[in-house]
């Protein structure tokens, strides 16, 4: 019987961590557990759940998983979650190199040949977003997404709001009628403001508008729902089923699990599923490194309800590393179609550069998340 004899960990530019396992067969599997700002806590999350792997059989996926997450009296989170599924990630692709298949292929088969990818920009100013749509459409894609706003005052002055109708309609402006923009708020918008934003933004007809309000402010996403026409998605900051059941209650249009923290592959082709039951679209969170996305896109493979794939290749806030550095064949992840094509390679699909892992490690990083403040000297989200 294979056992998994050897867990590491590398932290990489720009932001990211890694983690590799390998059996007493020789076969690797990689995943990419990570806190955007926390990944050393998550790493030693990580290095802790290590002790439950070590010696066992790496083919028992589901077993493990329940073991990682409930095997302590206190559960969930984002760290702990997050350090779950980088394993599990590892785990599908240790399982699927060992059968010769993609991870679709063992959930289940493929229900797709090719997924619809978007691509982020900015959204600062009104001539940066047409421009910044204009060369993501010269790229292939047909979606994109843009911040809705910066800092944000609680109850903003209508200038500010004025300026978020105005950037996203330039974004419409180059789009035309067959491109698609999501607006993500970023859990910067309050309640109130949002009511006033989605008349104002209806017409312009976004794909999405992403994280309206905090997660944790979620009881409030029915009001939302009711009061506008425009397709609500949520979910980037939920990490189980349990805490995806009410905001699928409310009636969100698409649901968008990190498939880095709401515990890997076992856990968000389950909240897919659940997501069917209410006619609820899937379109995961991935603004990370390329295992991540190789996960994604295997969910993308074989769920149903799935509808478009967020990726960081090209983002804007990525200037010391980029996804396409650390796999040996970047052809995979070609979007000039405004689609990934079906990966068809054994596990994740992709091939991971480990030389390149092992020397960005040298230089890892200590990335935080900036700290806003509003003008009055009190917090503000970013």
């Amino acid at each position: 019987m294979s056992t998994i004899t050897r867990i590491e960990t590398f932290l990489v530019p720009p932001r990211w961590l890694f983690v590799r396992i390998e059996t007493s067969d020789g076969v690797v599997g990689w995943g990419e557990p990570v806190v955007e700002g926390r990944a050393e806590t998550v790493r030693t999350a990580v290095e802790q759940l290590s002790e439950l792997l070590i010696g066992r059989d790496p083919m028992r996926i589901e077993d493990h998983w329940q073991v990682m997450t409930k095997g302590s009296f206190y559960r969930g989170g984002a760290i702990l979650s997050s350090a779950v599924a980088g394993l599990d990630q590892a785990l599908w692709d240790i399982q699927g190199k060992a059968l010769g298949v993609p991870v679709h292929v063992l959930l289940g088969g493929p229900v797709r040949d090719r997924v619809r990818v978007y691509g982020w920009i900015g959204g600062d100013e009104p001539d940066e977003v047409a421009d910044a749509v204009a060369a993501r459409m010269e790229q292939g894609l047909t979606a994109v997404k843009m911040n809705a706003s910066g800092r944000l005052a609680k109850l903003a002055p209508l200038r500010e709001l004025d300026g978020i109708v105005s950037r996203v309609a330039s974004a419409r402006e180059v789009l035309g009628d067959t491109g698609d923009v999501g607006v993500d708020f970023h859990g910067r918008v309050t309640l109130p403001d949002a009511r006033r934003l989605f008349p104002e933004l209806e017409p312009l007809r976004p794909l999405f508008v992403e994280e309206p309000i905090v997660p944790e402010n979620s009881h409030l996403l029915r009001a939302l729902v009711d009061s506008t026409s425009i397709p609500i998605a949520t979910g980037e900051r939920l990490y189980s089923r349990q805490e995806f059941l009410p905001v699928l209650e409310s009636g969100v249009a698409i649901i968008q699990p990190d498939l880095s923290h709401a515990g890997g592959i076992s856990e968000v082709r389950r909240i897919a599923a659940m997501a069917e039951a209410f006619d609820v679209l899937l379109a995961p969170h991935c603004p990370l490194g390329p295992i991540a996305l190789a996960a994604s896109l295997q969910i993308a493979f074989a769920a149903p309800n799935h509808v478009i794939q967020e990726h960081s290749i090209g983002i804007h806030y990525n200037d010391d590393g980029e996804v396409l550095d650390y796999v040996t064949d970047t052809s995979v992840f070609d979007f000039g179609t405004g689609s990934i094509e079906r990966l068809t390679a054994p596990g994740l699909g992709i091939e991971v550069d480990e030389k390149a892992v092992r020397d960005a490690s040298l230089r890892g990083h200590a990335w935080r998340g900036p700290v806003w403040r509003h003008a009055d000297g009190s917090f503000a989200e970013w």
